[in-house]
């Protein structure tokens, strides 16, 4: 990856929807050596996905910090966690907690029931959860 995959990826960061021809023009490159460097960028798993952010009505998130019990496997709670409605991201971290979760919903009920959906996993030891009261970036 070099410099040029660098600022299309900060590009598309921005708006995952911008024209390859625009994103070339910034690079000096052509919208076909673009297409194929987002190309290369997608089989190499650089780029997993792309997605879009909402706006419409009412959203919380909140941010909820998750202790798996030591004889638990960390990644089989991330797996079921996956399948989890209202879970929008997963990290495994280090620290007091293993596993950071990022829950969005409607309303507050919303994530407080996604919440208590995690609560019953087995292998769940602790949870810490905070609401996000204004997203920045």
């Amino acid at each position: 990856m070099d410099q040029t995959d660098e600022k299309l990826l900060s590009m598309l960061r921005e708006d995952s929807r911008r024209p390859f021809v625009e994103i070339g023009k910034a690079v000096d490159l052509s919208e076909a050596a673009i297409r194929r460097r987002v190309s290369k960028l997608v089989k190499s798993g650089v780029i997993s996905k792309f997605t879009i952010e909402t706006n419409i009505g009412p959203q919380a998130n909140a941010i909820s910090l998750l202790s798996v019990n030591p004889s638990f496997p960390t990644s089989e709670i991330s797996n079921r966690l996956k399948k989890t409605k209202g879970v929008q991201s997963i990290f495994e971290i280090t620290g007091e907690y293993d596993i950071a979760v990022v829950v969005g919903g409607a309303n507050i009920a919303e994530i407080n029931a996604t919440i208590d959906e995690i609560r019953k996993l087995t292998g769940i030891a602790d949870t810490n959860t905070v609401v996000v009261l204004k997203v920045v970036r």
